[in-house]
């Protein structure tokens, strides 16, 4: 296996990057001996703000709402010619109740969100509930050439 050198992703970079949206895991601490609750989810992001929008569904007997309020961090990452991964770590916060106004609302209406359809049913019989993350920190790397 080849070695592989990496460099922290410059946040021009980062930005550009992170702006087409995608798909990561998001992971919630669980209690001290559970392993987190990891999702896979599509996200946008939105650099003016460095914030990152989920839609997340709440199915009848998942942990989610369960865990929804603790701590998470969020991995996403590319592997093309190079590669190039993010991790931002901080706590959710729920749309909903904000006023449309509003910074977090804003952003939620510029970012484009891809659909990954990996429901039973189709996308219109599910309810989703619109979640930002404000990050506490926000890391990114990529490969160097050797």
């Amino acid at each position: 296996m080849a070695s592989l050198r990496w460099v922290t992703l410059p946040k021009e970079e980062r930005d550009e990057f992170l702006e087409r949206g995608g798909t990561g895991v998001l992971s919630f601490v669980s209690g001290p001996n559970e392993p987190p609750a990891s999702l896979p989810v599509s996200y946008g992001y939105y650099a003016a703000e460095e914030s990152f929008y989920f839609r997340l569904s709440f199915p009848p007997g998942t942990r989610k709402e369960a865990v929804i309020d603790n701590p998470v961090s969020f991995v996403t990452y590319s592997e093309n010619d190079d590669w190039r991964s993010v991790v931002a770590t901080g706590t959710l916060e729920e749309l909903a109740a904000l006023p449309h106004e509003s910074t977090a609302v804003q952003g939620m209406w510029a970012v484009r969100i891809p659909t990954v359809d990996v429901f039973d049913r189709p996308r219109d019989e599910i309810e989703f509930d619109d979640f930002r993350l404000a990050p506490d920190s926000i890391t990114g790397r990529k490969s160097v050439p050797e």
